[in-house]
C-alpha cells in the first residue's frame, strides 16, 4: 500500500503499514471474510479460532477435529485472498490449545495472539526448535504490568526468548475481560495507566535483547485520535474489534450487526460469563432471563474450555454466541465494547481504515503545534 503517513507497526519479521489490529472475535464474528479485508488494507487481520469447529455440520460428532479443519480452511481461504498480514487470535483456556496452536504454525500464519491465560510454557506438541525458527509472531495479550513482567521473566529465564509484542487491553474491552468486577466497576483502572507500566516493565528486556518489544493498546480504541493518544504515550499500534463488527465485511448475521448499530450506551453490561470470567455484553432477552435466575438447561458435545463447568453453568455460553453469530438474537448475545453505542452504521472495511487514518493525520496536525505527535 502507498504510505499513509501513520506509523508502520513491526511485529517480528512482519511490518504492517497501518498500526490497526482487528481484533479476534468469536464464535465466528471474525473469520476468513473480515482479516482478508483488513489485511488488504495494511492492517492487521485476525482469525478468531475460539468456537470455529461450530461452523462444520459435523461439529457434535467431533468438535476438536472439526475446529482443526475449520481454523486450516480459514487460515488457507483468506491466504488464497491477501498477500497481507494475518493472524490467528488463540484462548489458552480452550480445551485442544495446543493442537490449534500447532496449526497455526504449520499453517504459517503470520502472528498468533494468545490470551486468556498466561504462556509460560511452550506447547509440548511443538518442538520449540520450531517455533524459533517459525516466521510466526508470537504475541500475548495481558491486561497488567504484572502479567507482562510474569511472561517475560519466563521466556527470559526458559527460552532465551522474548515475545515478538504484547498486546495490554484494558477494561473497555469486549468479551471476556482480565479484571474483577469491582475493578470494572469503580473505574479506577484505565488503558492509560497499564500501558505506561508496561512500558517500564519491557524496557529491560529489549536492552537485554537489542531489540523492540512493541506494545499494542487494545480495549475502548474507538477514533483515530484514540490511535494518536496510544502512540503518543509509547504504544507502537492497537487493537480494535468493536468498530469491525459494523463493517459489510465482518463474518457475523446482518442482525448481529445491527444490535451493535441499535443499542444504547446503558445496554452495554458486565455479565459473570459460565467461564469464569466477566465479561462486556449487549444486553438481550437471554441475559435478562439469566438475570433472573432462569436456568437454561442444555447438553456439553464437548468440553470446549476448561474453566466450564457445564453441569453448574446457567447456559452454554458457546452454543449462545453461535446462535447471535447466525443472527438469533433471541437465544443468544453479542459480545462488544464499551464504545459500541456510538456506532450508528455500516460502512465498509476500507472506509473504516481510511477514516481511522485521517483522523489520526488530524489529531497529530491539532497536537504538532504544541507537543510531538508521535
Amino acid at each position: 500500500m502507498e504510505s499513509t503517513g501513520i506509523p508502520e507497526l513491526v511485529l517480528g519479521r512482519h511490518t504492517a503499514s497501518v498500526p490497526i489490529i482487528q481484533g479476534g472475535m468469536g464464535v465466528g464474528i471474525s473469520l476468513s471474510g473480515l482479516a482478508t479485508a483488513v489485511a488488504e488494507q495494511g492492517g492487521i487481520g485476525v482469525i478468531s479460532t475460539a468456537g470455529i469447529g461450530r461452523q462444520e455440520p459435523y461439529y457434535r460428532n467431533n468438535l476438536k477435529r472439526a475446529d482443526s479443519i475449520a481454523l486450516t480452511k480459514e487460515i488457507r481461504k483468506a491466504r488464497s485472498s491477501t498477500d497481507g498480514i494475518l493472524g490467528v487470535n488463540i484462548m489458552m483456556a480452550i480445551s485442544n490449545y495446543e493442537d490449534i496452536l500447532r496449526i497455526a504454525v504449520e499453517e504459517g500464519i503470520d502472528v498468533v495472539f494468545i490470551g486468556a491465560g498466561l504462556p509460560l510454557r511452550t506447547p509440548s506438541s511443538i518442538p520449540l526448535k520450531t517455533l524459533r525458527e517459525s516466521s510466526t509472531s508470537f504475541v500475548p495479550k495481558i491486561s497488567s504490568a504484572r502479567a507482562a513482567s510474569v511472561i517475560l521473566k519466563s521466556w527470559d529465564r526458559n527460552y532465551t526468548f522474548v515475545p515478538d509484542g504484547i498486546v495490554v487491553e484494558g477494561p473497555l474491552a469486549g468479551g471476556h475481560l482480565g479484571f474483577s468486577r469491582a475493578d470494572l466497576e469503580n473505574g479506577e483502572i484505565t488503558l492509560e495507566n497499564i500501558l505506561k507500566e508496561v512500558l517500564k516493565t519491557v524496557k529491560p528486556y529489549e536492552q537485554k535483547y537489542g531489540r523492540s518489544i512493541p506494545i499494542i493498546a487494545a480495549g475502548g480504541i474507538y477514533t483515530g485520535e484514540d490511535i494518536q493518544n496510544a502512540i503518543s504515550i509509547g504504544a507502537k499500534g492497537v487493537k480494535m474489534g468493536t468498530r469491525f463488527v459494523a463493517t459489510y465485511e465482518c463474518d457475523a448475521h446482518e442482525n448481529f450487526k445491527q444490535a451493535y448499530i441499535e443499542c444504547k450506551e446503558d445496554d452495554l453490561v458486565i455479565i459473570d460469563s459460565p467461564v469464569g470470567l466477566p465479561g462486556r455484553a449487549i444486553r438481550s432477552d437471554l441475559l435478562r432471563e439469566v438475570e433472573k435466575g432462569i436456568r437454561k438447561p442444555y447438553e456439553c458435545p464437548w468440553k470446549c474450555l476448561r474453566t466450564c463447568d457445564f453441569l453448574k453453568a446457567p447456559y452454554c455460553i458457546a452454543k449462545a454466541l453461535m446462535n447471535a453469530k447466525e443472527g438469533d438474537m433471541l437465544n443468544g448475545f453479542a459480545f462488544a465494547g464499551a464504545n459500541a453505542f456510538r456506532i450508528d452504521r455500516l460502512m465498509s472495511v476500507k472506509q473504516l481504515i481510511s477514516l481511522l487514518v485521517d483522523e489520526f493525520m488530524e489529531a497529530c496536525g491539532k497536537k504538532s503545534l504544541v507537543q510531538s505527535c508521535v
